[in-house]
């Protein structure tokens, strides 16, 4: 209770009094209440329309295809054979690895001037010219999506993995008995018995989305080219130094994750 109350609580409650208030860093003699003065500001502001924008497409992206390819990966690990422990442990790494450090590497791939990605594309003779993959919004949000989607295939495809091994193999040899297709076994047996787990990777993946940092940082910097909530919310309080609208951000971040959650 000591240990929840002083690193979870105590802030959420102090975020929220700030939230409050105008508390601005560079003004220490003006701070006041103002109620939810920030809220109304920050919902109504351009910069929170394109952060929100930039998160739900982000958002989209990462949940269909991490969801698939999970499912995909899960059904290829569930393979008996003698490099099954091998397998996974490859299949956990991009998982284990800092979310920063799999920024960077992938950096490397989507680099706008000469990088890996381009070489390739220049080489089969694709494109004329380096893609600036990093230099546009919607490229640049579709590279960060396909960079968490790579790191959070792992966590969904071992959830998975446990949903599908959880499933008595009698009830499939009782639907082979009965005539089961392989289509309609898996719509009607394998899909049904599997929600709670889907949902429960699911669940994961929209946090992760939505607190998606590391590799935005890592791919492009602090720019305003593909910032999110979470860096809005971070630039609010650190860069400009607003506690007070920094703090209502971090607030309506918890509230979108919460309400996914």
């Amino acid at each position: 209770i000591l240990i929840m109350g002083v690193l979870v609580f105590y802030p959420i409650i102090t975020t929220f009094a700030y939230s409050l208030k105008r508390w601005k860093l560079t003004e220490p003699g003006n701070i006041h209440y103002i109620g939810f003065k920030n809220y109304i500001d920050i919902l109504q502001s351009d910069s929170f329309k394109y952060s929100m924008q930039n998160t739900l497409f982000i958002l989209v992206f990462v949940i269909v295809f991490t969801t698939i390819i999970g499912y995909l990966v899960s059904v290829y690990l569930n393979l008996e054979c003698k490099c099954a422990g091998m397998l996974l442990a490859i299949a956990i790494l991009p998982w284990a690895l800092p979310p920063f450090v799999n920024g960077i590497l992938w950096k490397f791939v989507f680099f706008s001037g000469y990088g890996f990605l381009n070489k390739i594309l220049i080489g089969l003779g694709l494109v004329s010219k380096p893609v600036q993959f990093l230099g546009s919004r919607w490229l640049l949000l579709l590279v960060v999506s396909i960079v968490v989607v790579w790191r959070s295939v792992p966590f969904m495809a071992l959830v998975c993995l446990a949903g599908r091994q959880s499933i008595p193999d009698a009830i499939y040899e009782a639907a082979k008995m009965d005539g089961g297709t392989p289509r309609k076994v898996f719509w009607h047996i394998t899909m049904p018995l599997m929600k709670p787990f889907l949902a429960l990777g699911i669940t994961s993946t929209s946090v992760t989305a939505i607190n998606v940092f590391d590799e935005i940082v890592a791919l492009s910097g602090y720019g305003d080219l593909g910032k999110n909530i979470l860096m809005e919310s971070y630039l609010t309080t650190f860069s400009f130094l607003d506690f007070g609208k920094g703090s209502a951000m971090t607030y309506i971040v918890l509230f979108f994750a919460l309400l996914l959650g």
